[in-house]
C-alpha cells in the first residue's frame, strides 16, 4: 500500500512534545522524510529517537536568525519543503486587568510573529503545490476567562490562512488552519500548574465542556494534519478544520 507521504519532505515546528511530536510520527510512518524544531535540545534529540526518520533542528520560532539558520540548513540538505506545519507556539492565562507587557509580547512573538516569518521564511523553498498547515485552537473563536490574549493570537493565525492564499494561488500552495480542541497535551495540563491533582481537575472540566465528554489525545490531531498534508485534501485549502470533538460546534 502507497503511504500518502512518500518521498516529501516536512517541517514540523515545535515537533518535540504533544500534537507537534505526534504529527512528526504520523509523517514520517507515511513515507516522509522530517524535519522538527524546539526550543531544548534534550528533548528535540529525543524526539528525533521517537520518530524515526527525522532531522532536528533547535529553533525558537520567533528568534529571526534561528529560522534563517533553519532554512539555510534545510536548503543546503533537502532543497524543497513539500509539507510545511506551523505548530511552534503557546500561551498562558490572565484576565483582563492582570495582562502583562510580557506575557502579550510573548504570546505573540509565538503564535502570530513566529508564524508569520516562519511562512514567509520557507517560501523560496515551499514547492509548488506545497501544503501549508497553521496550528489554530478553538479558543480562536470562542471566549475562555482568562485567555484572551492567547484567543486573539490563534484568531489570527486563522486570518492568515484565508489571506495567504490569495497571495499564493499562483503556485498552487494549500494553506489552512487545523484547530485542536482540548487536547491532553503537556502545554494544556501545564495551565493547571505542577500539582497532578489541579492538572487531572483542569482535564475533567474541559471533558465536561466536550459533547463527546472527553479531551482528545494528541494523534488524533496527528491524523487529520496527515490529510490536510497529502493529496486526500487536495481541493481543500484556506479551511479552518476543527478536531475538538465537537465543543466548538455548538
Amino acid at each position: 500500500m502507497t503511504r500518502k507521504l512518500e518521498g516529501k519532505i516536512a517541517i514540523v515546528t515545535g515537533g518535540t512534545t504533544g500534537i507537534g511530536l505526534a504529527t512528526a510520527k504520523r509523517f514520517a510512518s507515511e513515507g516522509a522524510h522530517v524535519i522538527v524544531t524546539g526550543r531544548r535540545q534534550a528533548e528535540l534529540d529525543a524526539a528525533v529517537s521517537a520518530i524515526g526518520n527525522a532531522t532536528g533542528i533547535r529553533v525558537d520560532s520567533s528568534n529571526m536568525a534561528e529560522l534563517d539558520t533553519l532554512f539555510a540548513r534545510v536548503k543546503s540538505e533537502k532543497g524543497r519543503i513539500d509539507v510545511l506545519f506551523v505548530n511552534a507556539g503557546g500561551g498562558s492565562m490572565l484576565p483582563l486587568g492582570s495582562i502583562t507587557e510580557e506575557q502579550y509580547d510573548d504570546t505573540f512573538g509565538r503564535n502570530v510573529k513566529g508564524v508569520l516569518f516562519t511562512v514567509q521564511k520557507a517560501l523560496p523553498l515551499l514547492a509548488d503545490g506545497a501544503s501549508v498547515i497553521l496550528t489554530g485552537s478553538t479558543a480562536g473563536s470562542g471566549g475562555t476567562a482568562a485567555f484572551s490574549v492567547y484567543a486573539a493570537s490563534k484568531a489570527a493565525v486563522r486570518s492568515f490562512a484565508r489571506n495567504w492564499i490569495l497571495d499564493l494561488k499562483g503556485r498552487h500552495i494549500r494553506v489552512n488552519t487545523l484547530s485542536p480542541g482540548p487536547i491532553k497535551t503537556p502545554g494544556l495540563v501545564g495551565l493547571a500548574g505542577p500539582d497532578a491533582a489541579q492538572q487531572q481537575g483542569l482535564l475533567d472540566h474541559f471533558a465536561s465542556l466536550v459533547p463527546m465528554g472527553r479531551v482528545g489525545d494528541p494523534d488524533e490531531i496527528a491524523k487529520a494534519a496527515v490529510f490536510l498534508a497529502s493529496d486526500d485534501s487536495s481541493f481543500v485549502n484556506g479551511i479552518e478544520l476543527f478536531v475538538d470533538g465537537g465543543v466548538r460546534q455548538i
